[in-house]
């Protein structure tokens, strides 16, 4: 039902708990659990068997698909995409017989602007997405990643950059590339290792529905 106080939408049977905190425009769908504590920003939409713990920020614009569960630490920015089934996990060495909970315990695995990750990932806490990294399906994530890099496989290794628009890049002698869609141009350091957008300005993005 959409609530007419806050101006977001959550299914009937969707659990918030009280404490959470739903920006405007949001949608919570079919038995989503919002923990207290949990806070999504404007314009968020959670799909279908959701979960988001105590804990847990999402930016604006944040889509996360079915059957996905977003565990204490974890951390979104603006326009992040999570792809159905993607996994996360908060604690190292978990063990059944030792209590590994709270702060202290919990690392951050944090996503940074306008991240994309694809359905079956596995993203291991404690490490850092930069902007508009893109991660594909099925991989499993056990370190940091550039900003605009392509990384798939078990473990996830680097194939490509992408642009802020999800296209792919290719670089001229002089290390730079334009986004086919957008036109927006990219410079690659001269290690090769990082990414940089020559001109903030961006031609207008498609949501994701």
């Amino acid at each position: 039902m959409a609530d007419p106080a806050t101006a977001f939408y959550a299914h009937p049977t969707a659990v918030l708990d009280a404490g959470c905190r739903v920006g405007a425009g949001s949608r919570i769908w079919h038995f989503c659990h919002l923990a207290a504590g949990a806070v999504l920003g404007e314009d968020c939409s959670l799909g279908q068997n959701v979960f988001v713990a105590d804990g847990v920020t999402l930016g604006r614009n944040v889509k996360v698909q079915n059957n996905v569960s977003l565990y204490s630490g974890v951390v979104c920015e603006d326009d992040v995409f999570l792809g159905p089934s993607v996994v996360f996990t908060n604690v190292k060495n978990p063990r059944s017989a030792v209590p590994r909970r709270g702060e202290g315990h919990y690392l951050t695995t944090h996503l940074e602007q306008g991240v994309s990750i694809g359905a079956n990932a596995t993203v291991v806490c404690g490490i850092r997405l930069g902007r508009y990294a893109f991660v594909g399906a099925g991989s499993v994530v056990t370190r940091d990643v550039p900003a605009h890099a392509l990384v798939y496989g078990n473990p996830a290794r680097q194939r490509g950059w992408l642009s802020a628009h999800g296209e792919k890049l290719t670089f001229d002698a002089a290390g730079q590339a334009s986004c086919p869609a957008t036109g927006q141009r990219y410079q690659l350091s001269p290690d090769n290792k990082t990414v940089s957008i020559m001109s903030e300005q961006v031609s207008s993005l498609t949501a994701n529905s």
